[in-house]
């Protein structure tokens, strides 16, 4: 009887656990998910999935053309499209741990919880610090305005990550410095890997 289980003993490998990085534009995400890479756990981002995409359809990355784009695949494979695209990534680490960065939908949650365990973590910060930052930040795709700022807002919000980071597993809140952010972080994520160490 006890040759009959030795098979299955040897198959087991511990199930990865995807920390799933989410906040509106602004808040802090790629902070968090650079402490996290420092440990030395692979970091995929939201955007470089779509801009995968995007070269595969021959698009080019035009702030128009990705946010489109974007739209159309969740449209197109219903809005756990992206986190589909993440799967095969994840399962080409070894590690135990990765990061997804800026989710949009409870509904890529789901999908990658059908494979892996799953940590959402929030990065939270006042309308009126992100649309600093994100002027500070000096990127094409800053602001002109308060009004442009509310409107890529409220994109994110249909998309549904308002319930996702509703239903965060931690919070994190970022309305202090960067450091500030990295230390709270790390504080997160020091209790997010213990946590699994035991369970």
């Amino acid at each position: 009887m006890s040759t009959a289980r030795e098979p299955s003993l040897r198959s087991t490998k511990p199930k990865k656990t995807v920390l799933v990085i989410v906040g509106m534009p602004g808040a802090g995400k790629s902070l968090a998910s650079n402490v996290m890479r420092a440990r030395g756990i692979p970091v995929f981002v939201s955007g470089d999935i779509i801009r995968a995409e995007a070269r595969k359809r021959k698009l080019k990355f035009t702030r128009k053309n990705l946010g489109e784009l974007m739209l159309k695949i969740r449209k197109e494979e219903g809005m756990g499209a992206v986190a589909k695209r993440l799967v095969p990534l994840v399962e080409e680490e070894n590690g135990e741990f990765v990061v997804y960065e800026g989710a949009r939908s409870v509904e890529e949650v789901d999908e990658l919880r059908r494979k892996y365990g799953v940590v959402v973590i929030a990065i939270n910060a006042s309308p009126q610090a992100r649309f600093q930052r994100l002027q500070r930040r000096g990127r094409s795709d800053k602001p002109r305005g308060w009004a442009d700022f509310e409107e890529r807002d409220n994109r994110e919000l249909g998309v549904g990550i308002a319930k996702l980071i509703a239903l965060a597993d931690r919070t994190v809140e970022n309305e202090d410095t960067k450091i500030e952010l990295k230390r709270r972080t790390r504080r997160v994520l020091q209790v997010v890997l213990k946590r699994k160490k035991f369970s």
